[in-house]
């Protein structure tokens, strides 16, 4: 039997605000437990939530980028359930009027574009955190998470597999990346997803029973946890069960789901307005005001360096994708006469390699935009050469030596003078009569292998082109 595989994807942005969604407690990750959460967060008697502002101006940056509806009117509502870290008995969300509907955003899928339309983003606070093992026989709960705030982003149920959502994951945290809206550390939870995921009969018109697969927060283990229930639920069908609604868990250690708990639907939060709250209210002026603030969207990004740069759509993408990667890089445009193909090729290249070797990103790289201009500048004048380039490149990031200091100090200057190269050709041609008389023959590639053995000897100082063109003379003659 052929399946369809349907699946929807609720991400949970955390806000890039200095306090909390309804106090002034700090949103700083890394406290004591505890440390971070205040009266209201605690929902202590007599407290009130009041709404911090910001938090709108991000969620109407959101919708500007998506496209979507911002809404004038947007109200709360309490989602009751009764979780030890849920203090106040529900969750302060919003149900029948979302901050932002009916989005789209565009992904690659199958090498092709597709649109992903967007059911809604709304504003919500986040829990507290059960701990366990800290206390023998005990579950502990720290609430300095709770009242952080998010903004849910749901997807419609339009994602055919799991390198579908993916991408569309990818592309989402690229964007509330890029607009300053969410740091995006997933290790600290700011970003993660629950993936609602079913299977039905190819050509079927009725959904099948879904499973949602709750905060996962990595792209890998997305795409594990999809691939996981897909199969799960194709064996259940296959051999005759039903498939529960319920809500379950990923283990990446164990590559599989488990149940957590009976998925609940709407009415069983038993929804209703929030009577400390009142309505937002939104006008086309405070909409306008945070449009100008907005830069530019990482597709535009992406489509601007290919055209204006000349860079191949992979360049463009490593390049725009991350904001502070894209920062680097117009950093060394800004203060650099050299191409943008040739400086996008060393951070593409050398850059990431060290960053990736190193297990850090291009906001911590030990070499500034200045100091990575000045290399590549001697790199292109052919004052040292490209594998020269490497080695200092490299050392740069262990010493922070400037890079005069380094060429100086490893003798890496590149030899471009006929009379000097001349004894170190000449004695190839010697060395080498077999090769010769190859090239002689007609086997023009073995050209390169000559030129390899002169930088071989000059222990990669001399200039290869240079080193050729003697050879091909000599080799002519």
């Amino acid at each position: 039997m052929l399946w369809e595989t349907i699946i929807g994807l609720e991400v949970h942005v955390q806000l890039a605000t200095k306090s909390k969604i309804f106090s002034g407690a700090s949103t700083s990750y890394g406290s004591s437990a505890n440390e971070r959460a205040c009266a209201v967060d605690l929902a202590l008697p007599g407290t009130l939530p009041v709404l911090n502002e910001r938090v709108v101006e991000l969620a109407i940056a959101l919708g500007l980028a998506i496209d979507g509806n911002i809404a004038s009117y947007s109200t709360f509502a309490r989602k009751n359930y009764f979780y030890p870290d849920s203090p106040k008995g529900y969750q302060i969300s919003q149900f029948e009027d979302p901050i932002v509907s009916n989005g789209r955003l565009k992904i690659v899928a199958e090498n092709d574009l597709k649109i992903i339309n967007i059911t809604r983003a709304h504003l919500e606070e986040d829990a507290g955190k059960s701990v366990h093992g800290e206390y023998t026989d005990v579950t502990a709960i720290d609430f300095n998470r709770a009242g952080t705030p998010l903004l849910e982003i749901v997807s419609e149920p339009e994602l055919k597999n799991a390198k579908e959502a993916v991408s569309y994951l990818k592309e989402l945290y690229y964007l509330v990346t890029s607009i300053g809206i969410c740091d995006g550390n997933m290790q600290e939870g700011s970003f993660r997803c629950d993936a609602n995921v079913s299977i039905r009969e190819q050509g079927a018109e009725m959904l099948g029973t879904r499973t949602e697969v709750k905060n996962i927060n990595s792209f890998k283990y997305v795409e594990r946890a999809i691939n996981f229930e897909v199969v799960r639920q194709r064996e259940i069908l296959e051999n005759g069960g039903k498939v529960s609604q319920e809500t379950r868990l990923f283990d990446p250690e164990k590559n599989e789901t488990r149940a957590m708990r009976t998925k609940e639907d709407a009415h069983d939060y038993r929804y209703f307005p929030d009577p400390d709250l009142p309505p937002i209210l939104i006008n086309e002026a405070q909409i306008d005001k945070v449009r100008a603030t907005l830069p530019e969207l990482p597709w535009d990004k992406r489509a601007r360096y290919v055209e204006e740069y000349d860079l191949s759509l992979d360049e463009a993408s490593m390049l725009a994708n991350d904001y502070s990667v894209s920062n680097y890089f117009e950093k060394c445009l800004g203060e650099s006469t050299l191409s943008p193909k040739f400086v996008a090729h060393w951070i593409v290249g050398g850059l990431f390699s060290l960053l990736n070797k190193h297990s850090t990103t291009i906001s911590f790289s030990r070499v500034s935009p200045a100091s990575l201009n000045e290399l590549l500048g001697k790199i292109f004048r052919k004052e040292i050469s490209a594998n020269a380039g490497k080695r200092v490149l490299e050392i740069m990031w262990e010493t922070l030596n400037d890079v005069d200091k380094i060429i100086d100090e490893e003798e890496l200057v590149q030899i471009s003078d006929d009379s000097v190269l001349q004894q170190s050709v000449d004695k190839i041609v010697k060395d080498f009569p077999q090769q010769v008389q190859e090239y002689k023959d007609g086997k023009e590639k073995i050209l390169g292998f000559l030129v390899g053995q002169v930088l071989k000897q000059t222990q990669g100082k001399a200039n290869p082109e240079i080193v050729k063109t003697m050879l091909e003379r000599i080799l002519k003659a």
